[in-house]
């Protein structure tokens, strides 16, 4: 596709790329080979790499980012590779783009596109589709100027007489009615997820998070058995997979599979999947997946939980999974990222190595999350018994008579719904659970010398 092609025609696919990246004091190089990332995302995007270009700079050119030597010898390297486009591993600005274009003769993404483009070509769902879209037409907007080739023509036609409406500003219309649109539509999908994430609350949640291509899905698998897509490719899932989990000691947890993400993701397609990410945000644990192999690793971990900040999930509960120690070519590196973060687990998802340490620690945080309680219920209530089977972890079970005595350990966020049952007594509940006296107990405690308001506060 050459350089008069329509830019709102975003795809790469089967394109000669060139890769540009340019290093500034507070964006410096992070490996010997700068361009790896973006290599692997054009190549995601199915276009073929024939060249690359690096420049380290001060500060950047405002009108070509690069600097006019530099731009020389890109308008060089596109004719010598018959190049269809060049992909810059920065985001530029709409004038950047279009003098850039008009220098080199050639199309011109920046990051940020690129990123877009393949998550338009992986979206397989409704949701995730119109999550895409939103992010693109929120990307394009402030670009409609350079985007669009027919910005001087004016409609004709009854009423019309003059100058009328330029094609910019009814574009502009029509993409922000658009967008209206899909953020209602998008509001919609998020309040359905939000409720069917919210029936779960009587399960324990476990969400995985990482940089993509960290194993994911792998791992899902293998603690799941659930047979999720699993490449070795960057984002290979767009759309949450929750499965059940069954752990060594019986208990039943949900564990969900995300998308995951990458440096500098563009800040609309976070903000458009939130409700994809909604699986993340209402879970009681987080497995932040980290290629270990990875010689950035430390800079994935940084990227992710930036993106976990910016979704209000940086405070939860998280279990770092060193993923992919069979990579390692000396076993002892992973001693160094073990010494960084204090809760990590060290497991390969592709040979089941560390599994068992993972599932251990697993059944430790879920444990902790458990309330001991001792009840008294009457033999003939089936309905809660049942409920306690279902839920509960029962320790200790004794029959007097018509009555069972129970010693049974509930999930946190269930006790609640044991409080509110009319039909038991409860025996004994830890403090912090127990529920705050109605007042008329609390009036009646105040008078009493037996028991001080401070011992049912």
């Amino acid at each position: 596709m050459g350089f008069d092609a329509p830019r709102d025609q975003l795809s790469v696919k089967a394109e000669k790329a060139i890769l540009v990246g340019v290093a500034l004091p507070d964006r410096p190089f992070l490996s010997k080979d700068p361009l790896e990332e973006l290599r692997g995302l054009t190549e995601t995007a199915g276009a073929q790499v024939v060249g690359e270009l690096a420049q380290k700079r001060l500060d950047i050119n405002p009108g070509l980012y690069l600097g006019k030597g530099k731009v020389e010898e890109l308008q060089l390297l596109c004719q010598a590779t018959d190049a269809d486009v060049i992909i810059f591993d920065n985001d530029l600005t709409p004038a950047q783009i279009r003098n850039l274009e008009q220098a080199t003769k050639c199309k011109v993404l920046d990051r940020s596109e690129l990123i877009l483009d393949i998550f338009a070509t992986r979206a397989r769902t409704a949701e995730s589709r119109l999550q895409v879209e939103l992010a693109q037409l929120e990307y394009a907007l402030p670009r409609l100027k350079q985007m669009w080739s027919h910005l001087s023509r004016y409609e004709g036609g009854i009423g019309m007489r003059g100058p009328g409406e330029t094609q910019l500003e009814e574009d502009r219309r029509l993409v922000e009615t658009r967008i209206r649109d899909l953020k209602y539509k998008l509001g919609e999908v998020q309040a359905r997820k939000r409720r069917e994430v919210q029936t779960r609350t009587s399960e324990f949640t476990i969400s995985l998070v990482g940089y993509t291509n960290a194993g994911k899905s792998s791992l899902m698998n293998r603690l799941t058995g659930a047979g999720v897509l699993a490449k070795d490719q960057l984002f290979s899932t767009l759309d949450t997979r929750t499965r059940k989990w069954i752990l060594p000691d019986g208990k039943k947890v949900l564990l969900s599979d995300t998308v995951g993400f990458i440096r500098n993701l563009p800040h609309h397609l976070v903000a458009s999947f939130r409700a994809t990410l909604e699986e993340t945000s209402q879970a009681r644990l987080l497995l932040h997946v980290v290629d270990a192999s990875d010689p950035l690793a430390l800079d994935h971990i940084q990227s992710v939980q930036r993106v976990l900040e910016e979704i209000g999930c940086d405070n939860k509960p998280t279990l770092m999974v060193l993923n992919k120690i069979d990579r390692l070519a000396d076993p002892a590196e992973i001693q160094i990222l073990r010494s960084k973060f204090a809760r990590s687990v060290p497991v390969s998802a592709h040979s089941g190595e560390g599994i068992h340490d993972l599932q251990e620690e697993v059944m430790g945080f879920v444990s902790h999350a458990m309330v001991p309680l001792k009840v008294r219920v009457s033999s003939a209530n089936g309905r809660f018994l049942a409920w306690l089977g279902a839920h509960a972890e029962i320790l200790l079970q004794r029959i007097e008579d018509d009555e069972i005595f129970l010693h049974v350990m509930v999930p946190d966020t269930l006790v609640g719904h044991v409080l509110r049952e009319t039909e038991i007594e409860i025996l004994e509940i830890p403090q912090a659970f127990a529920p705050k006296p109605k007042r008329e107990e609390w009036e009646v405690a105040k008078g009493s010398d037996s028991l001080g308001i401070s011992e049912l506060s």
